[in-house]
């Protein structure tokens, strides 16, 4: 493990997050909570990866919103810009640029590999573009241009560090040692998130059912609405089990709210039914959101402060980016 105890020692790690609709509870449980946690023990970058957004249609002014408020909710939620690299990936142009330059140390046969590239073809047969087919060389790009020493990854984003640590692999084997390569980082794991209607899918913004996912920024009544109508199991015992998917994913959704071993929360509600149970997880999760939609609605309101924020955000992340892409450029022979 890393020594942290001073600024020059704490490894770098990036985290991205596309503003491609409304962000979810199993976001901020699987991911956001602890992105919040790391900038204590990490030189952190947080960027909203809006460049990544454009690979399936996206209708400008909800995009150009979905910006600013994905924005706001990395702050909202704690992350101090001030601590941290704080941006939007569009405004560093680098990320674009490098992109570029690594796709020509990138095999059609890597990015065909690609499974994520499969299943998000199969979901948008009528749009199947360039740029999600090679999306993952600018991933690379992401992470490479501010030298990031670990990764946050789930199981879905495995595939795509492996290419970006094989092309920087690559690349510094032809030029030398210009990008560090990355480490996959497994940070203390997060809640696994079911759709509340179909507990055999995780919780997603994309699923058609509204009933089936939380927003982070829903309000109190539909949040508790929500949860009173999630679908539950068989039986009346709350307990974690095999057979009682939805019931579990419920108390998963309590514990890490609440803090409270699943255990505790089995013993708190024994004897107990499912609509009481059901109100109870929705009341707990209104409670642990309301902080965040709050401030979220306060940042978005002062439009100044939020353009003064991001644009700042963005002068800090070139100033790294662009000395990682210019010694790149430099290697490969042109002229700066």
């Amino acid at each position: 493990m890393c020594d942290t105890n001073t600024e020059a020692t704490k490894k770098k790690v990036l985290s991205c997050i596309q503003p491609s609709g409304l962000l979810t509870l199993g976001n901020y449980l699987g991911a956001l909570k602890s992105w919040v946690e790391m900038q204590n023990d990490f030189d952190c970058t947080y960027a909203v990866a809006d460049l990544h957004a454009i690979t399936v249609r996206q209708e400008p002014a909800k995009l150009r919103s979905q910006i600013y408020s994905t924005f706001a909710i990395l702050l909202a939620l704690g992350i101090d810009p001030e601590k941290n690299t704080v941006f939007i990936q569009s405004q560093v142009p680098e990320h674009a640029a490098l992109a570029w330059l690594l796709s020509c140390y990138t095999q059609f046969g890597e990015m065909s590999r690609m499974t994520q590239f499969k299943d998000k073809s199969k979901k948008h047969p009528d749009n199947i573009n360039v740029g999600l087919f090679s999306y993952p060389v600018l991933m690379a790009a992401d992470i490479l241009l501010y030298k990031s020493d670990l990764v946050p990854v789930g199981d879905d984003q495995k595939q795509h560090l492996e290419i970006a640590r094989d092309i920087a692999i690559r690349f510094n084997n032809i030029y030398g040692d210009v990008f560090t390569v990355p480490e996959a980082y497994i940070p203390k794991a997060g809640a696994r998130i079911r759709s509340l209607q179909d507990s055999s899918r995780k919780m997603s913004k994309s699923d058609d059912n509204a009933n089936a996912w939380v927003a982070i920024l829903d309000g109190r009544d539909d949040i508790i609405r929500k949860f009173k109508r999630a679908v539950t199991d068989s039986g009346s015992e709350i307990r974690i089990a095999e057979d009682k998917p939805g019931i579990s994913n419920l108390i998963t959704i309590y514990s890490a709210v609440t803090g409270k071993t699943a255990a505790e929360v089995e013993r708190e509600f024994d004897g107990r039914g499912y609509g009481e149970f059901k109100l109870a997880v929705g009341e707990a999760v209104a409670d642990e959101l309301a902080p965040v939609k709050q401030r979220h609605d306060e940042i978005i309101g002062d439009k100044k402060t939020l353009e003064r924020l991001y644009k700042a955000g963005a002068e800090k992340a070139e100033s790294v980016a662009r000395k990682t892409y210019f010694k790149a450029m430099k290697k490969v022979g042109f002229v700066l």
